[in-house]
């Protein structure tokens, strides 16, 4: 990495007040990320300050909010599409949704590239803690090394499904060429975020008063841990992982599906990892408090209906895949016409009775509902959503990890159970919709879970590793006529920048 250190954890705009975590009223907190008057004091002689620095990367458009985040999540699966109009970022397409893959291509070095500077300033952090005299460490403290733990975790996770082999950095970097590494294997990139998780999940809290809300938990390290288990196909420590927060009893799935991805469904009972956006004043479209997430999907059209660049965007095959009269179908696509007279003939979409009208070039037929923000702030602040929270991880998610994984360790039973609860809730109540799963077949009960997979987390980052993870990626890819995609796809390149800087250390991924 050839990006200085130093430049990387003292982005003065990036490091936060205690406001980063305020959701009392986030529209008229201080702003989060931001640097105020008074934050010295309250973060001197503590580690929050780059802690929080953290937080804010993790809106960063390369991690999860933009186009980076989602080309490599979402576009690579059947169900999502690069959207717009065929002229925009035509080599984008080609690059994910084609899988023409090309190591000097912008998207994977500012994806690769983000993922590092968590990974450095976390290593940051823990260095500093670790030195300190251990005696004097508060609860605070400790929990501030959890938190550093849990975000190194996080971006290796990252970097291992996407690129396979990459080089481990658990230590503070003070010059350029202590990073000059070269790749380990898989198994000793799990072996450090397993114990990253493990270090996590025995200091995090279970909770966090209002005004910590999005903050992590305990159950967001476990969570992720399960997620990672599930990468791996080690169906018992999966299960293990997701039991132990559905034991718990923190989480639930109260709130209705129609309100779960809406500004009022943000830090739901079910939201275990969720980034915290907002606007105000100052800051009515600003990625120093909100992120692009929403701004990168909206509806691409003029005027009231410039809503964004209109990227990421559902597929025919993923609103074919909607069992008969399942609500989800229509939280997940959001319908648009393409001239005021189509918009005349077709049916508002809810809750807001809209009927956006885009550009008459654009290629995709929905947009991702997912995304879809309030007109009343769009009036407020501006037409982008920069407010707009991002759910990384849900309980509904934790239910079907134990599903997938009870029913892989033979307890059909319990799996029809995990199953149930989120199919009930995905019905609201009309019982002539989405029957309750009964079969105790482990091949048909697998279909089944995986099929629920599928639509009830549609367009939210894990379609393609499901894929990937399952081996079908490439029957179900050319099925969906991406007849391009070979297993090898299943890894990026490298980015040929990062190879280049590594005078010959960085060896790129086989086959490319």
């Amino acid at each position: 990495m050839k990006k200085n250190i130093y430049h990387i954890i003292a982005i003065g705009w990036m490091a936060a007040s205690l406001a980063l975590f305020t959701h009392c009223n986030k529209f008229d907190q201080e702003p989060q990320g931001e640097w105020v008057d008074g934050d010295q004091g309250n973060v001197s002689g503590s580690f929050e300050a780059d802690i929080f620095t953290l937080y804010g990367k993790l809106r960063g458009s390369d991690l999860v909010a933009g186009i980076p985040a989602l080309a490599i999540h979402s576009f690579r699966s059947e169900d999502a599409e690069k959207g717009s109009t065929a002229s925009d970022g035509v080599d984008h397409a080609n690059m994910f949704d084609n899988f023409n893959y090309v190591a000097t291509n912008g998207l994977i070095n500012g994806y690769y590239s983000a993922n590092y500077e968590v990974i450095h300033l976390s290593n940051t952090v823990l260095d500093k803690i670790n030195k300190a005299d251990q005696s004097t460490l508060t609860d605070s403290d400790k929990i501030n090394r959890g938190e550093a733990h849990f975000f190194r975790a996080f971006a290796y996770f990252n970097l291992v499904r996407a690129f396979g082999e990459v080089p481990l950095i658990n230590f503070r970097i003070y010059k350029d060429e202590d990073a000059n590494k070269p790749k380990v294997s898989v198994d000793k990139i799990y072996e450090l975020i397993d114990a990253d998780l493990t270090a996590a999940e025995s200091v995090l809290p279970r909770t966090w008063s209002a005004i910590y809300i999005g903050r992590l938990t305990w159950g967001a390290a476990r969570s992720l841990h399960a997620k990672t288990y599930m990468m791996r196909s080690n169906w018992q420590a999966m299960y293990n992982a997701s039991t132990d927060v559905i034991n718990s009893g923190i989480y639930n799935l109260s709130t209705p599906y129609n309100k779960l991805f809406r500004e009022s469904g943000e830090n739901a009972p079910e939201s275990i990892l969720e980034v915290q956006c907002t606007a105000n004043a100052t800051y009515p479209q600003s990625s120093q408090v909100g992120s692009q997430f929403a701004n990168v999907q909206g509806v691409r059209g003029s005027g009231q209906w410039d809503l964004g660049w209109g990227w990421n965007c559902p597929t025919q095959l993923l609103a074919d895949a909607f069992e008969a009269g399942d609500p989800r179908k229509d939280e997940t696509l959001l319908y648009f016409a393409k001239s005021e007279a189509e918009a005349a003939t077709m049916q508002p979409n809810t809750p807001y009775d809209e009927k956006p009208i885009a550009q008459a070039g654009v290629v995709n037929k929905y947009y991702n509902k997912k995304a879809y923000t309030d007109p009343a702030l769009r009036r407020s602040y501006s037409r982008f959503g920069y407010w707009f929270n991002i759910r990384l991880i849900r309980y509904s998610d934790v239910l079907l990890m134990a599903a997938e994984a009870a029913n892989e360790l033979g307890n059909s039973a319990q799996a029809l159970v995990y199953l149930e609860q989120v199919r009930a809730r995905a019905r609201a109540g009309n019982n002539s919709v989405l029957p309750a799963v009964t079969t105790t077949v482990q091949s048909d009960l697998r279909d089944a879970i995986r099929h629920e997979r599928r639509i009830e987390l549609a367009m939210e980052f894990d379609r393609f590793y499901d894929l990937v993870r399952w081996n079908i990626d490439v029957e179900t890819l050319h099925n969906a006529g991406k007849t391009a995609y070979q297993t090898k796809h299943r890894l990026l390149p490298l980015p040929q920048a990062q190879i280049d800087r590594s005078n010959g250390v960085l060896i790129q991924n086989p086959n490319y």
